[in-house]
């Protein structure tokens, strides 16, 4: 069975599923699923339209579901989707999509969001994703699995940050950041890879010292970078994270890319 505190208020639509809990003093809203397992410690807020995956536990003052922070929203049917496995601690907020993007809002699996992480509308933030506190996503960002975005940085609307990145605190991100990409700063600029993370991925020294040769030839390189960048694929294309870097900067965007003299 469900376990609801008789503080809480659930709507007659909402879908509470045997195992879930909703604490004392919640709000689940039309339209919610909560799935096995899921926690509601006290306090929380899942407004409308939403779904949370199996046990995912959400701390006290988040708001999940929110009404997307656009002007052009105008009350239409729009979701967000929460995978499983997720931690959302207190006062972090999710809002759902707008009709003007894909109407859907998304958090992948297995991801932590420290106190007062904001995913803003339309936003895909995928598996295994760590935003440290007060990190924020500007509408419509998209940010790959096993990446860390430090505390108090923002990401531009529309931004993209690649899988296995990492974000400083405190950066400014208004251009599109590499997989496995490190970048701080305000505005951010691109300081290297994420050595730590490609090391925890299993990467020995061999594929490193390519990784980093790969890196110097196409951002350090003379001529054009367009030049460069054809390249280094002939060069280093047979290393898979090479190829995923090189397709996410060929991948039609709508920010520019971080780059080391990024302004």
């Amino acid at each position: 069975m469900s376990q609801i505190h008789p503080t809480a208020i659930v709507d007659s639509t909402a879908v509470i599923a045997d195992g879930a809990v909703v604490g004392p003093w919640s709000v689940v809203g039309p339209n919610v699923t909560l799935s096995a397992g899921v926690v509601l410690k006290s306090h929380v807020v899942v407004q409308q339209d939403t779904s949370i995956g199996a046990n995912t536990v959400v701390h006290p003052f988040a708001l999940v579901g929110g009404d997307p922070q656009h002007l052009g929203y105008k009350g239409e049917t729009v979701r967000l989707e929460i995978g499983e496995n997720n931690i959302i601690r207190e006062h972090a907020t999710l809002n759902r999509g707008t009709p003007q993007g894909s109407g859907v809002t998304k958090l992948g699996n297995n991801c932590l969001l420290m106190t007062g992480a904001h995913i803003g509308h339309d936003c895909v933030v995928e598996d295994n994703v760590t935003m440290a506190n007060n990190a924020t996503l500007g509408g419509h960002a998209h940010v790959g699995s096993r990446t860390f975005l430090g505390g108090l940085c923002a990401v531009h609307q529309n931004a993209r940050v690649g899988q296995g990145a990492i974000v400083g605190g405190l950066a400014a991100v208004t251009r599109d950041v590499i997989p496995y990409g490190s970048v701080w700063g305000n505005h951010a600029r691109l300081r290297g890879l994420n050595i730590i993370g490609l090391k925890r991925k299993g990467y020995g020294k061999d594929d490193l010292r390519r990784l980093l040769a790969f890196y110097r030839d196409l951002f350090e390189g003379e001529g054009a970078f367009s030049e460069r960048l054809e390249t280094v694929a002939a060069t280093y294309g047979d290393l898979p994270e090479i190829v995923e870097i090189l397709d996410f900067i060929r991948d039609g965007a709508k920010r520019p890319l971080c780059l080391p003299n990024a302004e």
